[in-house]
């Protein structure tokens, strides 16, 4: 039987991807848990009293800030570089890798259909995002509220992707695509039974 194969830089890129956004999920966990301004101002403030030397609010707060900036900085690096990561998986179909996902191919199953319509979907809302984090970054400073709070809904489409995304990984390595996981990690798929 034919084997069928992932190229190294399909895998290449499926895994920095995937890399990258556990990272940029890790830096919104702990800004929005342990390192939250809020959190973090409350053990300031405690430790400052148990000290005996005494902030305003506002300073507290902007102590957290500054503790927290490294952390957040590297949400920013990350996004760089799954912008860079994209633009590379959106220019591979020229070269003939990764090919554009067409939910309108004829006779196409319902299940493929749903398959790409969801990375359709989960592109353009990447694209959203990284669009909405670059112009907070680097376009005018009075739109940086209004983009701030469309880009924390990134959260949402990330976890379901992620969900739905594994989901049909274990569903098709348990049904009909044996050896899927093993073809994106080595490249080769076993032989069909």
């Amino acid at each position: 039987m034919e084997k069928t194969t992932y190229s190294k830089i399909y895998r290449v890129i499926h895994w920095a991807i995937g890399i990258s956004f556990l990272l940029l999920l890790i830096t919104i966990f702990l800004r929005s848990t342990w390192l939250s301004n809020r959190h973090m101002a409350g053990i300031i403030e405690n430790y400052l009293k148990g000290a005996g030397v005494t902030l305003t609010r506002r300073q507290i707060f902007g102590l957290a800030h500054q503790i927290q900036e490294p952390m957040w900085q590297w949400h920013i690096y990350l996004g760089y570089i799954l912008t860079g990561l994209f633009a590379i998986r959106f220019t591979l179909p020229l070269f003939g890798e990764m090919k554009f996902q067409n939910p309108l191919g004829k006779g196409l199953p319902a299940k493929e259909k749903l398959k790409k319509w969801t990375y359709i979907v989960f592109y353009v809302l990447v694209v959203a995002s990284l669009t909405t984090g670059l112009l907070m970054e680097w376009g005018p400073g009075n739109w940086r509220r209004p983009l701030e709070e469309i880009h924390q809904l990134s959260i949402y489409y990330l976890l379901t992707f992620i969900v739905i995304h594994w989901a049909g990984v274990f569903i098709a390595e348990f049904t009909d695509e044996k050896g899927i996981v093993s073809r994106i990690v080595s490249g080769v798929k076993g032989e069909k039974e």
